[in-house]
């Protein structure tokens, strides 16, 4: 089914598939929301128009358009801002796209599902867009008077999806006596009866990992007994971005006081830090952290969840942990001979080429290529293969399917990870001696698995960015913190504290975000990475610009 937006010069359309995520469903405790099904769905059935422009907007109760009052914030181009046209407390918003759909095809145009907004309310429309020559609009009304709203720049402001005309009219809705279908009577019982007993079970004897504390029946498609339902149940949606989009999009700034901000106390911005306090800052708790030379890496042969989370994950410091795999095959199985066997000639992609420069993100990207997975494990195995060819988890989209044959091997960390993600078996990097990641840091949480051989990582803490030379995105001009005379050409490194934590097979190291660190296979090595935490994980939206060269 075709969808098209059509666009006039100098009409800049910010569309993008809808998330699934929302901020009150992550703020849930353990984000229990999530394992709504319905929800998530419905968050993810539609393409959203983000606003252009930042503003607040103020309705004092009247029905002319004059009783809206917006205000823009400093710099916003009028044209973009919405308007109040029609009265009776409507903010209108223009939509710069004239939308066709296929034949007997129409458009749902409303808000994005699940996502509230205090003192204003989206409204709903249909609208036959597979004949119609006429640009429409995004209204939302005001649900009290006097109340201030605001849309941040790059807020949703209009959720859309195609509908069949007619479908809802052809629907003949009737209400029978359940008796009626038996068999459809015994599924509801049996799944009412688990479900009672399964809430007696936690109330007597909670479960400790998050993912024992709900029935999942209707998120993986199956009755009560566990016969599955129809071959296209969904547990995800997968929308297509509209193409061309990426030419009018446009990164949001820091948000600006609005000088007709409230000012009120509780609605009065904070001000900036100056660099200087945040630099004294960043200096004296580097000064204090190197106060303790015991201050290392804990190695863990067990660890309960909450210790893991109160120790290591809100408190960003790194821990070792050495039991989290035991049992799994492929810490016994996994050979070179094996894996070919196992993928055989399956095509995968990889990167070749590859070098360590201050570039290394975008020269890895251009230096992607495919190749049959036996033959890629040959030329691995091959001796002096070193770092140029390399499995990473930069490819591992383009390989889930490929690699697919070796996720009976493994097992799963639940009590640390969710399996509700795209690629619950993690990423996978696969690589022979020398293989190298140069200096970075990571804008998530990271949980590495060591499988076969062994690598060496160097971490430095967060605390050390200002003296780590970063000079592009999250990569550093030092690309090796074991090169020798290093200080001499970069004297601010001297007294940063470096660890090295040398992993084995059966060794997992979580690396918390914004940990420095670089990456050498010792051996033939097989890794994955996990960022599929229970806890939040997407820190990076509001992620900075490169920083200025030093």
């Amino acid at each position: 089914m075709k969808l098209t937006c059509y666009v006039y010069s100098g009409w800049q359309p910010r569309i993008r598939a809808a998330p699934q995520g929302r901020e009150w469903m992550d703020a849930t405790p353990e984000r229990f929301a999530y394992r709504c099904l319905p929800l998530d769905i419905a968050n993810a059935h539609g393409w959203e128009l983000l606003s252009p422009v930042g503003f607040e907007a103020e309705w004092n109760g009247g029905s002319a358009p004059g009783d809206v009052v917006i205000r823009p914030d400093p710099g916003s181009p009028d044209h973009q801002l919405p308007v109040a046209l029609f009265g009776q407390g409507v903010l209108t918003f223009h939509v710069e796209g004239l939308f066709r759909t296929e034949p007997g095809v129409n458009l749902w145009v409303g808000g994005s599902p699940n996502s509230a907004k205090d003192g204003i309310a989206a409204l709903s429309g249909i609208i036959e867009t597979d004949w119609s020559p006429y640009s429409f609009t995004m209204n939302w009304r005001f649900t009290r008077p006097n109340q201030v709203i605001r849309f941040e720049e790059n807020e949703p402001f209009c959720f859309l999806f195609p509908v069949a005309r007619g479908s809802v009219e052809q629907v003949e809705p009737e209400i029978r006596p359940i008796d009626e279908n038996p068999e459809f009577r015994l599924q509801f019982e049996d799944w009412s009866k688990s479900r009672d007993a399964f809430h007696a079970e936690m109330a007597n004897s909670p479960a400790a990992a998050p993912s024992a504390k709900w029935q999942k029946f209707y998120f993986r498609g199956t009755d009560a007994s566990g016969v599955p339902g129809p071959a296209d149940h969904q547990s995800k949606l997968r929308l297509a971005e509209f193409k061309g989009a990426d030419a009018y999009h446009r990164e949001a700034p820091p948000r600006a006081q609005c000088p007709h901000a409230p000012t009120h106390p509780a609605a009065k911005a904070p001000p900036a830090a100056p660099a200087a306090k945040l630099d004294w800052i960043m200096q004296s708790l580097q000064r204090l952290d190197a106060l303790s030379a015991r201050r290392q890496i804990p190695r863990y042969s067990a660890i309960d969840e909450d210790s893991f989370l109160d120790n290591h994950y809100a408190a960003n410091w790194p821990a070792l942990l050495c039991g989290e795999m035991r049992g799994w095959p492929a810490l016994e199985r996994w050979t070179p001979e094996y894996l070919k066997r196992l993928v055989g000639s399956a095509m995968v992609e990889v990167q070749a080429d590859r070098v360590a420069d201050a570039d290394f993100e975008r020269h890895m990207a251009a230096h992607s290529t495919v190749m049959a997975f036996d033959a890629f494990i040959d030329r691995i195995s091959a001796p002096g293969a070193g770092n140029a060819t390399y499995l990473t988890a930069y490819n591992s989209a383009a390989n889930s399917r490929a690699l697919a044959p070796l996720h009976a091997d493994l097992g799963f960390v639940d009590k640390l990870l969710s399996r509700e993600c795209d690629q619950p078996h993690g990423m996978m990097w696969i690589g022979p001696l020398g293989t190298f990641t140069p200096l970075h840091h990571d804008l998530t949480n990271n949980l590495l698995l060591q499988l076969v051989g062994s690598k060496r990582v160097l971490l430095a803490s967060p605390l050390a960015t200002p003296r780590i030379y970063n000079d592009h995105h999250v990569y550093s001009e030092i690309r090796d913190l074991a090169e020798p005379e290093l200080l001499a050409r970069f004297p601010l490194l001297e007294g940063v504290k470096v660890h090295q934590v040398d992993l084995m097979p059966g060794d997992a190291l979580f690396v918390p975000l914004g940990w420095w660190h670089q990456v050498t296979s010792l051996d033939f090595s097989v890794t994955i990475t996990h960022t599929n935490f229970r806890w939040a994980n997407d820190f990076h939206g509001n992620y900075p610009s490169d920083p200025a060269p030093r």
